[in-house]
């Protein structure tokens, strides 16, 4: 039997997308045994990240960018973590800083982020967290949503890889539409990561995302908001 690909999770934060994926993957691929999560990387110590990892029986990197003269150094610091774990994927899940383009490079088309809106209309330096959501409203969107995409050398440019349509209500608050959002984050990435580890998911030199048959469920660019309203489940968002 094929060696399980090994997966490194990088997160800042309470690590509840982490959740998700440990949930599906565990340490040892179970109960889905397309990837298992082999690494939980943070640039921040005490974070509710890494208590899930210690829970999971899931081995844990503090590895912080002030610790080094550069980028470069902060890079270099981060493939020696990944390659004594024989890493194979990354995942970033609320994962705050810019990743050295030397670990783009080495991973590339196999470190994908998920966002907590719509790209590339709620992205750049800054939107994380609160502040899409923000963003979301303020713009008067109707539709809102998680985006997966491969990392690039930027703040949320990459190729986009699936996108799932969230109606934003007219009585939403910032903490409501993040609340309906998670939900579907929680669902998208674990089936994205699982068909990336799969090969199912693949990025094109010219950077084309390229889908196997039978992908058409996870999801979509949210180009037409009737076409994803009327696909969603409305019930289920509330």
């Amino acid at each position: 039997m094929a060696e399980i690909p090994a997966v490194a999770v990088f997160a800042s934060g309470g690590g509840t997308n982490l959740q998700a994926l440990l949930d599906t993957f565990g340490a040892d691929g179970r109960p889905d045994p397309s990837c298992r999560i082999a690494l939980v990387v943070s640039d921040r110590p005490g974070v509710g990240a890494l208590d899930r990892a210690e829970r999971a029986g899931v081995p844990d990197a503090i590895v912080r960018p002030k610790d080094y003269e550069d980028a470069d150094a902060f890079g270099r610091a981060l493939l020696e973590v990944l390659r004594e774990h024989g890493i194979e994927l990354i995942a970033l899940a609320g994962y705050l800083k810019l990743v050295p383009e030397s670990v783009v490079g080495a991973y590339r088309g196999r470190i994908v982020n998920i966002h907590p809106g719509p790209l590339p209309a709620f992205g750049g330096s800054g939107m994380w967290g609160h502040h899409v959501h923000e963003a979301v409203i303020a713009s008067n969107a109707q539709v809102s949503g998680p985006t997966v995409h491969f990392v690039d050398e930027r703040y949320d440019t990459g190729p986009i890889i699936a996108q799932w349509p969230v109606p934003v209500f007219s009585d939403d608050t910032p903490d409501s539409l993040a609340a309906r959002v998670l939900k579907y984050e929680h669902r998208l990435y674990p089936s994205v990561l699982s068909a990336l580890a799969r090969g199912d998911i693949t990025l094109d030199d010219d950077g084309r995302v390229r889908r196997g048959a039978g992908l058409e469920s996870l999801g979509f660019q949210l180009t037409a908001e009737d076409d994803a309203l009327a696909s969603s489940e409305r019930g289920w968002q509330r």
